[in-house]
């Protein structure tokens, strides 16, 4: 795995544009989103109700 939850959102999707799209699928509009410069997937998936294992497996699918 390339992605886990304990990295920054914003890093991710710096390093990782590709996995944009399923911030954007899970609701997580993380790219305009002030929070998303210091917290973390697991928090931001949190907070947004969504189970963190689940998004990072679907990130790390986007960047396989």
């Amino acid at each position: 795995m390339k992605i886990t939850k304990d990295m920054g959102i914003t890093d991710t999707v710096q390093k990782y544009p590709e996995t944009i799209e399923v911030f954007m699928r899970f609701g997580m509009g993380c790219i305009g989103c002030a929070a998303a410069s210091f917290e973390n997937i697991e928090e931001g998936a949190l907070v947004h109700g969504i189970d963190p294992d689940e998004i990072v497996a679907k990130l790390n699918e986007a960047v396989q």
